[in-house]
């Protein structure tokens, strides 16, 4: 049900039953490699170009999902999925390929929770038993659309990050005969278009950390929950900078959150000796850490409870052109062990 002005609550809980996690040679020699289920050693993973490679990522994915779950395709009754790359063609070329009715979505890299909430919001009203949703990216598809290709070497500022070469995938599933505990999503916040006027591509950390304040903010007065319900607060890609400008905006507004029980999955991912710059971005930032690493822990019993605020910058290369500011968008996923 909508509780408040922008949270659906879901009261049959939803369970992340399984998940499919890929990555590239970066995140190979990372510091969540061993979450992943795969990890490829180089860019092009035996395409011809950057945009199939990352194809190449998602159905990997998709795949790891079926294998460890013993489902066919045709189990699937909804195919949730998107990416960075004009029209998505990644992830719907790759829905061309398992051939699961397929919903084609785009938050940026805010994508992969908008997916686990729609899919959340249909498994919860009987939509669906079975739904994957994910997100993916790609280190070199990205830059050579919103920047420069990899091969022309261009500096980049401190304030820029690295794209992750991944693919998150989750199944959410009804949950009805699960007897043993698992991840189950409880509520989705669904965030507002903000943009308070920063142009530069080279700073998506701060031209999303207000979407991301926004979004917990209003999380919190329609559940009228105190932030300490939570045993942590993730966001996908403010990495270092935005992840500090988050921080002093809570501080305005008097959200009285635990710093430590705050982080980043940009700043999780990769070995503090990486040339990350600020850290990392990309809508497979998120995807991977959440589907790979947090999950993991939370099965560990690490955390019990975990608020996934995915951030994303949702500018064109044509917007850029134009002179256009930057609009960026959160969605938060509350996400249980039990």
């Amino acid at each position: 049900m909508l509780k408040g002005s922008q949270t659906w609550v879901f009261a049959n809980h939803p369970v992340i039953s399984s998940t499919g996690v890929v990555g590239g040679p970066f995140e190979k020699n990372g510091n969540l490699a061993d979450d992943f289920d795969k990890l490829h050693d180089n860019l092009w993973m035996g395409q011809d170009s950057y945009e199939k490679a990352q194809r190449v990522l998602i159905e990997d994915a998709v795949d790891i999902i079926l294998k460890k779950t013993g489902l066919k395709e045709e189990k699937i009754q909804f195919f949730l999925a998107g990416d960075l790359i004009n029209q998505i063609t990644p992830s719907s070329f790759a829905a061309r390929t398992n051939q699961i009715a397929n919903l084609g979505l785009f938050s940026a890299c805010a994508t992969s929770m908008e997916g686990l909430a729609l899919a959340s919001f249909i498994i919860n009203y009987q939509g669906a038993e079975k739904i994957i949703t994910g997100a993916s990216s790609h280190n070199a598809s990205a830059e050579k659309q919103f920047r420069y290709p990899t091969e022309y070497g261009g500096q980049k500022p401190p304030t820029a990050q690295w794209t992750v070469t991944g693919a998150g995938f989750a199944l959410v599933s009804s949950g009805i005969n699960e007897t043993k505990p698992h991840p189950r999503v409880t509520s989705a916040t669904i965030g507002k278009v903000i943009d308070l006027g920063i142009s530069d591509p080279f700073n998506m950390g701060g031209a999303m950390a207000p979407a991301a304040v926004d979004t917990i903010e209003r999380h919190f007065q329609d559940l009228q929950i105190d932030p300490s319900y939570y045993d942590l607060i993730v966001t996908g890609d403010l990495a270092n900078i935005g992840r500090n400008i988050a921080l002093d905006l809570f501080q305005q507004k008097g959200l009285k959150i635990n710093e430590d029980k705050f982080n980043d999955c940009g700043l999780l991912i990769y070995k503090k000796d990486q040339p990350v710059q600020s850290g990392a971005s990309g809508p497979a930032c998120s995807a991977t850490v959440l589907y790979g690493h947090l999950l993991n822990q939370m099965k560990k019993g690490v955390y019990k409870r975990i608020l996934v605020v995915a951030t994303g910058a949702l500018l064109s290369p044509l917007s850029f052109q134009q002179k256009e500011t930057i609009p960026c968008i959160a969605h938060a996923v509350s996400i249980e062990y039990m």
